[in-house]
């Protein structure tokens, strides 16, 4: 495969709520969308789904479009032919983290080696699911009336699993809330790195609501720490902001820091390497489920190529497109089926990318040849 062309759009999509977590409210999602063109005609896209501001990871959009444009794409031109994405993993280890401005050249070049497959991306990736169960995350409310009709309105539509963001003095009570009302809804709790050892009393009082699991109590590299208040909860933990490598999940897995583990292609640099995760954790008995981004279409169609794969048993967080956003930008946009995606057949992400909707969205366009 041979590179033409490097364009990275910056847009800003706007969503229909505020999105509350323990750390951060988002308003609005800037996004850097990859656009690859080769010589053989054929487009990939992808996404780097980096946050403004570095809460989440160390990553942020800014730091992303300076790796992308100053370091990344001068060495992919200088290579200028492609054999396969794998290339890029040794191809980029060179430069230590940016994951996720690395992940959104790679998928770029996942979608389009597929399309030069002219098979499905899901299929290229060895997945064999031909449709998937989906979970939802919900962000904190301020009135408890407010997060049960957003609970029931989740569950009528069919999804399969709902993410509850908690922190400490916003959980028991929480919990025990949407519990008395929804008995037998598949709950979770997302704490996002808000607790400390310090709270093992607290975290355990969780127990009594038969939660799938809690997600991430304590602080990304508490590896550690995880172990031992796992020993602690009959509650699965699941590590999310901890997997950021392939070396990552070798450790929790080794220490015992969590019976389940989120994987985000964005956030451990590619799809190859979420592949290389997804299979060592497989190997090893342990559950995994794709984890979301608040992504556009883009990001979440390699969710949804990703998630077909076996080991992808938990229901990922892949909404409907209007469940952020007025106005996605694909077509035809994600839509669930009985709380089900259906996997689209056609080559590569298998969307098409609505280019009059982009450019709504779009701030500022860099073009690299």
């Amino acid at each position: 495969m041979r590179i033409e062309q490097v364009k990275i759009h910056k847009i800003e999509m706007p969503l229909k709520q505020p999105f509350v977590t323990a750390v951060s409210t988002v308003l609005k999602r800037s996004l850097l969308i990859t656009e690859i063109e080769f010589s053989e005609g054929i487009t990939g896209w992808g996404e780097c789904s980096a946050f403004d501001m570095p809460w989440y990871t160390e990553e942020t959009t800014a730091t992303s479009l300076y790796m992308i444009k100053d370091f990344l794409i001068p060495d992919l031109l200088e290579l200028k032919e492609i054999s396969h994405p794998d290339d890029l993993t040794a191809m980029f280890d060179r430069y230590r983290g940016h994951h996720m401005a690395k992940a959104s050249l790679e998928t770029a070049f996942w979608d389009a080696f597929a399309k030069s497959l002219r098979k499905p991306l899901a299929d290229v990736l060895g997945g064999r699911r031909r449709e998937i169960e989906v979970g939802i995350a919900i962000g904190m409310q301020r009135e408890m009336d407010a997060l049960l009709f957003k609970v029931d309105e989740a569950l009528k539509l069919g999804y399969k699993r709902i993410k509850l963001k908690v922190k400490p003095g916003e959980d028991v009570r929480v919990m025990a809330a949407v519990r008395l009302r929804f008995p037998d809804a598949p709950l979770m709790a997302d704490a996002n790195s808000s607790y400390g050892l310090a709270d093992i009393e607290r975290l355990k009082e969780l127990d009594q609501f038969g939660l799938m699991m809690i997600e991430q109590p304590l602080g990304a590299r508490d590896f550690v720490e995880h172990a031992e208040l796992q020993k602690s909860l009959s509650t699965p933990i699941c590590l999310d902001e901890s997997i950021t490598s392939f070396e990552d999940a070798k450790t929790a897995i080794a220490l015992g820091s969590c019976k389940i583990i989120a994987i985000k292609y964005s956030r451990v640099g590619g799809l190859s390497q979420a592949l290389k995760i997804h299979d060592y954790c497989k190997k090893h008995q342990m559950k995994v489920w794709a984890g979301g981004m608040v992504e556009s279409g883009i990001g979440k169609a390699h969710n949804i190529a990703l998630t077909t794969l076996d080991g992808f048993d938990i229901p990922g967080d892949i909404t409907e497109s209007s469940r952020y956003w007025d106005k996605d930008i694909i077509r035809p946009e994600i839509e669930l089926t009985g709380g089900k995606v259906i996997i689209p057949d056609k080559p590569g992400i298998g969307y098409e990318v609505n280019r009059a909707q982009l450019e709504r969205y779009t701030i500022e366009t860099f073009k690299i040849t």
